[in-house]
Formats: C-alpha cells, structure tokens, sequence
C-alpha cells in the first residue's frame, strides 16, 4: 500500500483523517471545464455521477470508501504541475499539453501514462484564429507583424506555428506574440489590444456565437489530427488499477451519453459552465467539430509524435518517447468495448428553440429555406471545403449558379470563387434570400 494511503491526515491524492484511514481512498481529478472537448472525462462526467457510481460498487466488494475529488483549471499546464506534485492522479489535456506531460513527469520522477482520447478532430478543426468582427484581416498571411495572443504550449499555438510556418512567416519574428491565458486573449481581442486571437475549443466559437469575433484561420487547413486526452500517474496506475479502470469506464458510459444524447449533453455542459449552449453543441453536437471516443486511434498517436518537434523548437521539451507514454491496455482491460466509427461528413443542422433534438439537411440551401418563419436557437453549416461546422449566421456565403455554400473564413471562400467561374461571395441575408 502507497505510503500516502497510510498518512493520519488529509492528503491531496487518496489520504484521510480518522482511525479508518485506511478505508478511505480519495481519488484527485484534474479537469478543464470550459475546454469542452474534454468533457466526457471532465464537466459532462462529474455532473452525470458515473465515476462516483463505479467507485461505489467497487466499495462494496472492497469494503472501502471512494471519493473523488475534482480540481477545475483552465489549461492543462497546472494539471501537469499538480501531477508531477503527486497532487491530481487522472487529468485531462490536449495533445501539446500531454506531450510537455509526458516529459515534465518523467524529469520530475513522477512519470505519467497517455489512457485513453475524449475528443478528436481528424483535421485539427479544434482549433482557430480568430480576429475582431470589424477586422480588415482576410487571412493568416494579413497578420504578419500584427498582435497575436495565444496559450504557449497549447495545442492552439501549435497550431498557429505550423499555420504560420505554411504561409511563410517566422512564428517568433514574423508576428508579435502574446502568452495569455483563453480568457486574457479573449478579452484582448474585444478590447483591440491584440489583432487576432489563436486558441482552442471553445473559445473560438463561443466568441463568434457572441459576435465577439469572426473566423480567419481554420485549424482543418492543417489537415493534421488534433485531440485531447487522458493522462495517469503512473504510480496510481499501477497501485490502483482498478480505480484507473472506473474511470476509463465511467469515461465510456459518459461518452455513450453525449453521443445518443448531444442536446442534452451540451445544455448540461452549459449549466455547468456558463458558456452558451449553442457553442458548446457546435462542437460536441451530433455532427459537431469534436468526434468523441476514448480509442487511442494510430492517426492520433502518429499525429503526437508529429507535434515534438514543434515543442522543442520552443524549448518546452527535449526528446519525449511517445511510444512508451502510450499505454493502451487500460482501456482495453477495462472497457472491452471497439472504436466508435469514425465520423461521417458533417451535415447542416437546425436547432429550434424549445426542441430537445435537431434536424439535419443534406446541404446549406436547404437548410436556409427551413429558417424562414422558425424560431431558431442554433443553425449550423459545414465548410464546403474542410467539413469543419459553423454557425450559418457567422459563415461566409458564397452562390454558385443555383448552390449556396458556406465557409468558416474569407479565404476559403476566396479560394472556392478562384476555382469556379460566375461564382461570387454574398451577405447571409442575401444568401437567405436566394435559398427561398
């Protein structure tokens, strides 16, 4: 038994006070609340009550007390820290956070395990930049020595850096670089003291859902995967693997829920966050950025090892063997259960206001002649380029004869009118007007 089970008083990671200490086991989980592409091991599965349940019907074969104690925080940095502490034992994080993760737990002698993926984006759709509504910025080569806020070491900054380095600008010279926490950067871009902002779920959404911000980069122009994962102590794996297994099966059940029940899922999500629940279901919705599965899928892991060198480009890290970070007979062992099929196209989508389902359209046009007269609480069309879903009311329309077609920036449209004769970009009121 682990020497921190045996301790008289309260520690941080499976102590307790009292004379049955040795009967009480306290199971600390780091989680993003508001990085929604973590939910299923994270906002979603705290309120759904599923690890507590596992744990309660292993106390009564064991004779033991379960509890679990959630810590909340906005990026995956401090969950690193606190794990390398031995402060948190299970945490949730992108994949250029689990990669710093992975190589700060194994210098600190705290080594940690990759488990299990909540949510993907086989294109890198997660992440976005992002400038101001009324910006004359019409794509990423336009910000070349502009103000750029992001999250150093997050997977959106990675993201910025190959998308800069493809258009031919210096990361660290071409662009004037702020480290700021989602929330600072957010605020600097409403402010004006930033030009554009580059982060990851949800914040790019919900500042567009906000008319706080519009699309200039789709992460999915990378077409490199991106996902968020979680990561253990390798210590409390080995020493309780049966708990590790609650919650990759607590992880499971908590995915199937989002996946038959995505309205109810992103309204729950919303509850609990406070962010708009129409942002939150643009990426975990039915045909939503974010494809949930806890498979540690060889594209996502073969996509890990592509962000390293990024990473020690900017010093975060020096070499990280992701193959012995990635362990998936956890997963296995416990859930015993295939990869989900992989997502689909996306589709156009409706959401109507005091309906607890949505209904889905072959393509854009359609879509648009159903909005005349509803009452709409969310629509959503998929780039006709990149597939990654957006709002119809934020997208930039493009008709094309007798098509409409829609785009998560000015650029991809730009691209699309280059490619076909006669075709021209419109205002959504007026693509609204042509769909009827």
């Amino acid at each position: 038994m682990p020497l921190a089970l045996l301790l008289p008083l309260v520690t941080a990671c499976g102590g307790t006070a009292g004379a049955d200490g040795s009967k009480t086991v306290t199971v600390t989980v780091g989680y993003q609340s508001k990085t929604i592409n973590t939910v299923t091991a994270g906002t979603l599965l705290r309120s759904l009550g599923y690890f507590e349940e596992e744990l309660a019907a292993r106390g009564k074969k064991d004779g033991k007390t379960y509890k679990v104690k959630w810590q909340d925080y906005a990026t995956g940095a401090p969950i690193t820290a606190q794990m390398t502490a031995g402060k948190i034992d299970i945490g949730s994080m992108g994949d250029f956070p689990l990669l710093i993760n992975a190589a700060r737990g194994k210098q600190l002698g705290q080594p940690t395990r990759l488990v299990s993926v909540t949510g993907y984006n086989l294109r890198g759709g997660l992440n976005t930049v992002v400038t101001a509504p009324g910006s004359h910025l019409r794509s990423l080569a336009d910000l070349r020595g502009r103000k750029v806020s992001t999250s150093v070491g997050s997977a959106a900054d990675g993201t910025l850096v190959r998308a800069l380095k493809k258009a031919g600008i210096d990361p660290e010279k071409g662009i004037s670089k702020l480290n700021q926490q989602p929330s600072v950067g957010a605020s600097a871009l409403t402010g004006g003291s930033v030009d554009a902002l580059s982060q990851f779920v949800a914040w790019p959404g919900q500042l567009a859902y906000e008319g706080k911000a519009k699309a200039l980069y789709d992460g999915a122009d990378l077409n490199l995967p991106t996902f968020h994962g979680v990561t253990v102590r390798e210590k409390f794996a080995e020493e309780r693997g049966g708990v590790l297994d609650d919650f990759l099966r607590a992880q499971r059940r908590a995915t199937d829920y989002l996946r038959k029940r995505p309205v109810a899922a992103a309204e729950s999500v919303a509850e609990e966050t406070g962010l708009p629940a129409e942002a939150v279901y643009l990426y975990n919705g039915a045909h939503g950025i974010a494809t949930f599965d806890p498979a540690l899928r060889p594209e996502l892991i073969a996509a890990l090892k592509k962000d390293v060198p990024i990473l020690k480009a900017a010093k975060l890290v020096g070499d990280v063997d992701v193959d012995s970070f990635v362990d998936p007979e956890p997963l296995k062992r416990a859930t015993h259960t295939p990869a989900y099929p992989k997502a689909g196209a996306a589709k156009s989508e409706l959401w109507l206001k005091g309906q607890d389902s949505t209904r889905t359209f072959d393509s854009p046009k359609q879509l648009l002649k159903a909005l005349k007269g509803a009452e709409v609480r969310a629509a959503y069309v998929p780039d006709a380029l990149t597939g990654t879903l957006w709002f119809a009311d934020r997208a930039v329309w493009v008709t094309d004869g007798s098509d409409l077609r829609a785009f998560v920036t000015p650029s991809h449209a730009k691209t699309y009118v280059e490619r076909h004769a006669g075709a021209r970009v419109v205002s959504y009121a007026d693509a609204l007007g042509l769909a009827s």
